[in-house]
Parts: structure tokens; sequence; C-alpha cells
């Protein structure tokens, strides 16, 4: 499977993310394309990650049909032969389709990215230890660093364009989308990750927090769209390894963290854009790092064959 930086589809294009290109199929579908693109620290790098975009659309793939009769959601198919079936001019490119597409259901999308904690790390554990808050509403005293929170924070945040998303209390976010709505989120998001949870740790993986997207479709539906606990949206521990008041090991980009971070302790690199070289050792354990996660999760390893 070759990696792909940007696609070139005969469809009209309607987004580019960070990571997805997002095609219109209609007037009420669209087809997510999830491209080997990868980046830390908002900067998106110039190399890709290999089997990357194959591994963040299988799991959600997964992770929708393990969904199906907990909450409504936008996938329809991840299958390239599928897919190439509902939009026949796809038909040259199913070697840009295989493993990364998704046919989804279009909606408007909700401003808001619906974050659950259930252990306190990360940005969590930074405010947390500085405050003693959590987007400014007071936490127990005395938590340790990826100390298991219980019940799991939900802890929404605003959708940035460029730069980070800022972390808002469940308060701003009824003022923005209305108390009704706010509810439903919320219930939805904690439904999603209490069934996520216990999933992964029967594989022996930990989802210490994680962020979703919603979108209302056309016949008014709130459901669930985007990427679902995948390495990029949540972080993922091995629960063999956990010891609270510490950082954890987890199965995402840390090896390119890593690598940059080491890179700006020696003065070689500002944070900012153009981002500096990758190794192909950076590259390559990066890869072997979501790939693992895929395998952990699903319990079965990634192949890229006749199926999408």
């Amino acid at each position: 499977m070759t990696t792909m930086l940007a696609s070139d589809l005969p469809l009209p294009r309607i987004g580019r993310g960070k990571v997805r290109d997002i095609y219109a199929v209609g007037d009420d579908r669209v087809l997510l394309l999830t491209t080997d693109r990868i980046s830390a620290f908002d900067v998106v790098m110039a190399e890709t990650i290999p089997m990357k975009g194959a591994v963040l659309t299988q799991i959600s793939a997964w992770w929708f049909n393990e969904l199906e009769g907990v909450v409504p959601h936008h996938m329809i198919s991840a299958d390239a032969d599928t897919i190439i079936g509902e939009i026949p001019v796809l038909h040259q490119h199913r070697a840009s389709l295989a493993g990364r597409a998704m046919l989804c259901q279009r909606t408007t999308v909700f401003p808001i990215e619906c974050v659950i904690r259930g252990y306190l790390s990360g940005s969590a554990w930074k405010e947390y230890a500085q405050q003693g808050t959590l987007a400014g509403e007071k936490l127990a005293p005395g938590l340790l660093e990826s100390a298991k929170l219980e019940p799991p924070i939900f802890s929404p945040a605003t959708k940035a364009e460029t730069g980070h998303d800022e972390n808002i209390t469940i308060g701003r976010m009824r003022e923005i989308l209305g108390d009704e709505v706010a509810y439903t989120l919320e219930s939805m998001t904690r439904a999603i990750y209490t069934l996520g949870e216990k999933l992964s740790r029967d594989q022996g993986i930990i989802i210490a927090d994680t962020k979703f997207e919603f979108g209302r479709d056309g016949d008014g539906r709130i459901i669930l769209i985007d990427e679902v606990m995948t390495p990029d949206s949540s972080r993922f521990w091995a629960a063999a390894a956990y010891k609270p008041g510490q950082p954890q090991p987890s199965f995402d980009k840390q090896p390119l963290r890593d690598y940059l971070d080491a890179e700006r302790r020696a003065g070689h690199w500002n944070g900012e854009a153009p981002p500096p070289p990758l190794p192909a050792s950076v590259v390559d354990a990066t890869s072997r790092r979501y790939l693992e996660a895929y395998r952990r999760i699903t319990g079965a390893e990634l192949r890229i064959g006749g199926a999408g």
C-alpha cells in the first residue's frame, strides 16, 4: 500500500483538514479520504506515515460497527468496492480508496469537540497541577498524574480551524448549543466512552481520554460523525503497564513527539512550520505504533486487500 500525502478524486472537494480530505457525493453524502499526513504540535509534517490513514479509517469503521444500537452514526461503508458501486466515477481510483475511504451521511456539524476524560493526563493534568481545576471547574484535591477519574469528566472544547481547541465549561456549551442539544451530546459521549472503555480494556488497552464530534442529519437526528476512538483522537495506554503518578507510554504519535521535543531542546526547531525533516527511524516507529494500536483494539492484524 503506497503512502498518500494528498488525494485528487473526480468529486467536488469541500474540505481539507490536517489529515482528511472531504468530498461531496450529491447533496446528502460525503466521502472522507484519510491520508497519511501527520501533525504534531499543530504543525503538519512533510513526511507521510505508512498505513496511518488506513489505521484511522479502519479503527473508526470497527468502532462504528460495535456502536450499532448504542448511538446512530454517519458511516455508510468503509469498503472500497461498495463505495465504487455507489460512486462509479471512482472506479479508476480504487487504489486510492482501499482501506482509507469512508462513505458517510452528510450532516450539519456542531462546533464543539466532545471530550471525555477517564484519567487525568495531558493538558488536563497541566491545568490541574497548576490550578486544581479542569476547564476552570474545581476537581478534588490530591489527585496524581494519570489518576483514574470516577466518574469520567465531560470536558467540551470549541473547535479551532487552526491552533489549539479551547476548553470550555458545560455552561458555555449550553449557551452555544442550547440545553437540549448539550444534554444529548454529553449523554451520547458518555454512552460511547463507556462501551469503548470496556471493550478496549478487554483487549488490554486503557482509553485515557478521547473526543467525539456530532452533527445533525437531514432527518434532524443527532448522530456521531468523523473518527471514533483512534490514536489521533484518543490517548491509548497499555493496561498492564499502567501506574498512576507519572506519564504513561501511549499507542500514538509519541515517537514523533519525542523526536520533535528533542529538536526543540537542542535549538534545531522553533516549534513553527516548517518542521524539521523526520528520520526514517522515526517514521517507521510511528507507523508501527499505529498498527499496534489497531491490532490491540480490534484483536486482528490490519490487512488491506480485496475489501477496503
